[in-house]
């Protein structure tokens, strides 16, 4: 087996370049004339616009211009919209605001963003912002989701009084509503889901270019969806064929869905590099981003599970708010959690259910994808709900679980709200990680720290996720050079997951070729053919197999010039680890003598070839993937500070095959840590009388430390989907998806025995020792 084929634990082939600060981002991409943009951002969460007055800012040094709305509407600058077919729950169409690029008469959150300045110089730029005088009337706003569809509520939108967007619902109403009237048991529950940011390592940035002499435009960005960009950017926004348009993204500081893809920023740098005629240049603040950006999650969802007298589950009912912001800016802002909840019915077997998700405007950012894109929440809906359950019961949670576990037997199986599991060995899953938890120990680790005055809570959860979703396809493309190395061009789009590695040892798997003679690219629209970037844990599963089949044409032209080499038969040529060879002989030709062959005449058959070796396939999954697996961990609370410490995490995960496992428990890690992060510390606050944005920093936005997290026990039990070719089901967001619902049923159940019953999100020192005082009150 090779030391670079699927499976084997490769060390990553970007790191070199990045640790030694060879990366190219978004900031290191500097043209000669550029000039720099500042955006002047509203201070109001709701707010009429009465004036601006930009003259001291045009008068100011080294300003090329000043931008306000009015000026995009009178250059007609199209806007993209939400195409998806929704309805609100009155039967009307769907009340889907778009975004403006500058807001023009009315702000709707504290950073709509309502003018633009561009000069020679940043420092220049940000001077000249502070000069823009907006004369703003304040109204009301609503920032809480449970505000927002209350009586007498402010409406964000005057034609949307009650700020009801539009609603999704799932499975079958009328069936669930008479299980639950019939159950033994009925639990109820409401649990809220706070909003989170995803704070990457580089805040987002983008360098807008017009090339006169082509009338063509460039847009260096850190986007997920490059193609995706451009045609938008083409179509929608500027209305110019799409030869017109290039995106080009480098190197990705981190993206987890909120770098998606289109932002106002992208087509008002263009805009104005288009007017100017010199390249112009944003680079987001970290203080400007939680501002600037689309956020994560904010949804409340209550909760119904009933239960016959054996304690099996019967029927599943879940009512939501999903908080989607002031604007629906394209399909982006409905897709989660609305498209992923189906999964909150986790792993067990329950006959009925029904799903009603509202989305509901407000006067904050627009929510979007955020790791795991709805999947972490349906996950910690159902999981807290089914410990609060054996609580409730008096029953132990882990055979409560066991009981209403789908079994092999029961596989594949079509859950009653959509998805459809094919595969997994869930009950192993729970099995291997309890072992490897050593949950069996919890008791006198339980009893130590209740010696030291701590309190020690355990958490056991099983996850299941919706992953690479066949509503797109994906292009890869092998285009060998004359000398027998090789390009790899991609549609997928890397943010420092490691898909170059990954990629390559699907190429050397596949084809032989040692990675070193492989140069890989992604990222451009005018270098790669196609493409529809990278979210939903779609890159392996979609990307991977479209590479997979791209190989196969490979070694399909290869055999026949092969062939032609070896004085044989097509028919008689196989190929394996790089090497094509006539059956039950010793005559045999390397892949790279071949490819070389390829662009020499001489060595061609005498007709019917066509010459050179580039090929490319697109891939469409038959069916979603689910990945699935188990997470235990153990908290320390102290109860006289409120402090939380995590002790113990262990992880059992089906990923299906596994590419590399290195990579895989990195993603792991990485995932675990932003689903630890939004339990114990993450949250973006407004006030709720105000709507002024309280964390816009990290000075009161907590972000996940080192010191916050432990050291993590990961195990692998791959079951390989058989629906695509290389068995794979997806691993980037498995971490978040269960470290959220784990880590708030360990704190619940350390706090348990004081007579808590429940957590406000996040579980920090301050809410932690509430939640005691407030029982100690009682």
């Amino acid at each position: 087996m090779s030391k670079y084929g699927i499976g084997q634990p490769v060390l990553r082939f970007e790191d070199p370049r990045l640790l030694r600060g060879q990366g190219r981002f978004v900031n290191d991409v500097n043209l000669h004339g550029q000039v720099y943009a500042v955006f002047v951002r509203s201070p109001h969460a709701h707010a009429n616009i009465r004036a601006i007055n930009t003259e001291a800012a045009k008068a100011a040094p080294g300003v090329l211009a000043v931008y306000t709305g009015h000026d995009v509407v009178a250059d007609g600058l199209g806007m993209p919209k939400a195409n998806m077919p929704r309805k609100r729950p009155d039967g009307k169409p769907m009340f889907a605001p778009q975004r403006p690029a500058l807001v023009v008469d009315r702000v709707r959150y504290v950073g709509d963003p309502v003018a633009m300045v561009v000069a020679d110089t940043l420092a220049q730029a940000k001077d000249a912002a502070e000069l823009v005088e907006i004369d703003y009337e304040p109204i009301p706003s609503v920032t809480l989701t449970e505000d927002t569809v209350k009586p007498g509520a402010p409406a964000v939108w005057d034609d949307c009084p009650d700020n009801i967007s539009n609603f999704v619902e799932r499975g079958n109403k009328a069936a669930t509503e008479e299980a639950i009237k019939g159950a033994a048991k009925v639990i109820r529950r409401r649990y809220v889901i706070t909003r989170v940011h995803a704070q990457y390592m580089e805040p987002r940035g983008t360098l807008g270019v017009y090339d006169q002499g082509e009338d063509r435009m460039t847009l260096y960005a850190d986007v997920q969806y490059p193609h995706r960009v451009r045609n938008m950017l083409a179509q929608n926004v500027f209305k110019v064929p799409e030869s017109k348009m290039r995106v080009i993204t480098g190197d990705v500081g981190g993206g987890f869905g909120t770098k998606g893809w289109q932002y106002v920023e992208h087509r008002l740098t263009l805009w104005a590099a288009r007017k100017l005629l010199r390249p112009v240049k944003w680079c987001c603040e970290r203080s400007e981003a939680v501002m600037a950006d689309e956020h994560g999650r904010d949804n409340v969802g209550e909760l119904e599970l009933a239960l016959d007298a054996d304690n099996r589950f019967v029927a599943l009912r879940l009512n939501m708010l999903a908080n989607i912001g002031a604007y629906v800016g394209s399909d982006r802002n409905l897709l989660s959690p609305f498209g992923m909840i189906g999964t909150v019915l986790g792993v067990y077997l329950i006959p009925k259910a029904y799903i009603n998700v509202v989305g509901v405007l407000s006067n904050t950012n627009p929510t979007a994808p955020y790791r795991g894109a709805g999947r972490p929440e349906a996950i910690y809906l159902i999981e807290r709900l089914i410990d609060d359950a054996a609580r409730e019961l008096g029953v132990d949670r882990v055979e409560l679980r066991r009981k209403n576990m789908l079994s092999e037997a029961a596989l594949p199986y079509q859950s009653p709200v959509g998805p459809y599991y094919d595969c997994g060995e869930f009950e192993k899953n729970m099995d291997m990680a309890l072992k490897l938890a050593d949950v069996a120990g919890y008791g006198a680790r339980a009893e130590e720290s209740k010696k030291r005055g701590k309190l020690r809570g355990l958490g056991i959860i099983n996850a299941i996720e919706q992953a690479a979703g066949t509503a797109q396809p994906e292009y890869a493309e092998i285009r060998f050079n004359p000398a027998g190395t090789a390009a790899l061009l991609m549609g997928t789009k890397a943010q420092g997951q490691g898909h170059e590695t990954m990629f390559k040892q699907i190429l050397n798997e596949r084809l032989g070729i040692d990675p070193n003679d492989v140069q890989f690219i992604d990222g451009d629209t005018d270098r790669v053919a196609f493409g529809m970037g990278t979210n939903g844990s779609r890159s392996t599963v979609l990307g991977g197999s479209a590479l997979f089949m791209a190989a196969e044409k490979v070694i399909e032209k290869g055999k026949r010039l092969a062939g032609h080499l070896l004085e044989a038969g097509e028919q008689d040529i196989e190929f394996t680890d790089g090497i094509f060879k006539v059956k039950g002989t010793d005559r045999t030709v390397s892949l790279k003598a071949v490819a070389m062959a390829a662009f020499n005449p001489t060595k061609w058959p005498k007709s019917g070839f066509e010459g050179g070796l580039y090929e490319n396939a697109t891939y469409l999954g038959e069916k979603d993937t689910y990945p699935n697996g188990c997470h235990i961990c153990e908290v320390e609370v102290d109860p006289e500070t409120g402090e939380v410490k995590l002790d113990r995490y262990a992880v059992v995960d089906d990923v299906g095959t596994v590419m590399n496992p290195i990579g895989l428990k990195g993603q792991i890690h990485g995932g675990v840590a932003q689903g630890v992060g939004q339990i114990l510390g993450e949250q973006v606050v407004w006030d709720r009388e105000s709507g002024q944005l309280l964390t816009a920093s990290f000075l009161d936005y907590t972000m996940p430390r080192a010191d916050m997290m432990c050291s993590m026990e990961v195990k692998s039990n791959p079951v390989p989907t058989k629906y695509n070719p290389l068995g794979a089901k997806g691993a980037g967001e498995a971490g978040t998806v269960g470290a959220m619902p784990v880590v708030m049923n360990a704190v619940i159940d350390a706090l348990a025995p004081l007579g808590v019953r429940d957590m406000v999100m996040p579980a920090t020192a301050q809410n932690v020792w509430r939640a005691i005082q407030a029982v100690k009150g009682a």
